[in-house]
């Protein structure tokens, strides 16, 4: 064992495989050619998620570290494996498809120390599918508002990443695909710095097939959001639907009064206590998701002084 094997990487490239076998070793050689440059003692993690082929063997023979599932469990679940088996301080995560090019790694991590984190964008030369780009869009806007700042690549699976902000999250990582929605809003609320590089995608190798499935991935995606945004910033949904209930009753109640001639009505009133109710439970969740924070905060600062 060489000098530079005993030393504690400073990099672990994470990388979740399902049924891969034809392209792995080839990415594992042409990402270890391109660390190297940055770090003799990096680590490449093939996590393989339960593929049926042979991945995990031809991931060994390429000399990477291969974690393996006993069953398909799913490709966040495969990242949450990676990151509690790597020893590098910063992390980095690509997927195994070919759509993210290795010679990009040293763009992401030269930027951490600056960021905390620094995704890979997808820019207009990117090999993508229209509909992929506007569900991006649409992805991208929603998690704009609910974070306060211009998110450019929700869902962007090339990111680098200090490790002891990425376990900070662990938890809240999903099973499926979207764990990169999940870390990037939990970043962006817990005040950590966020850097987006562009990047060209390629198109992933005609041996492999896409795992998302457009519409059921779609909505649990729009979910994510949905479930991150109540969970760290409840006020952004539940200000507009109290509004909109508010608003909703006054309507009616106008109308009733001078469209139809007749009494207020119970049913105006209940929607505007409705409405309060609804601002009255964001509110109480908001303080509830600060206290959170700071508790997660409190834990962050006594591990790091260890």
């Amino acid at each position: 064992m060489s000098e530079s094997e005993h030393k504690e990487p400073r990099i672990t490239i994470i990388i979740p495989a399902y049924n891969e076998e034809n392209g792995i070793e080839e990415l594992i050689s042409n990402v270890r050619g391109v660390v190297q440059t940055l770090d003799e003692s990096h680590e490449i993690i093939i996590v393989d998620d339960g593929s049926k082929d042979a991945t995990a063997e031809n991931a060994k023979k390429a000399g990477a570290k291969v974690l393996q599932h006993p069953y398909n469990i799913g490709n966040g679940a495969a990242i949450k494996t990676g990151i509690r088996h790597a020893r590098g301080s910063i992390l980095v995560t690509m997927d195994a498809d070919g759509q993210h090019n290795p010679q990009d790694i040293p763009i992401l991590v030269g930027q951490i120390g600056p960021y905390d984190m620094v995704v890979g964008s997808r820019n207009s030369a990117s090999d993508t599918a229209a509909h992929r780009d506007l569900a991006n869009l649409i992805f991208n806007s929603l998690a704009s508002y609910v974070s306060g700042r211009k998110i450019e690549d929700l869902t962007s699976g090339f990111r680098a990443v200090k490790t002891r902000i990425a376990r900070q999250f662990l938890y809240l990582f999903p099973n499926k695909f979207s764990y990169p929605t999940t870390i990037t809003l939990s970043v962006v609320r817990a005040g950590y710095s966020l850097g987006y590089e562009s990047i060209r995608f390629a198109r992933r190798n005609k041996n492999t097939k896409s795992k998302i499935r457009p519409l059921q991935d779609g909505i649990r995606f729009l979910m994510i959001i949905l479930k991150i945004a109540v969970f760290y910033a409840p006020l952004k949904i539940f200000v507009p639907i109290s509004f909109f209930i508010f608003i909703l009753g006054v309507v009616y109640g106008l109308i009733r009064i001078f469209a139809l001639n007749a009494p207020y009505g119970q049913t105006s009133a209940l929607l505007m206590s409705t409405a309060a109710i609804t601002f009255l439970v964001g509110l109480v969740s908001e303080q509830i998701a600060q206290l959170r924070f700071d508790r997660s905060e409190s834990n962050t600062f006594i591990e790091e002084d260890k």
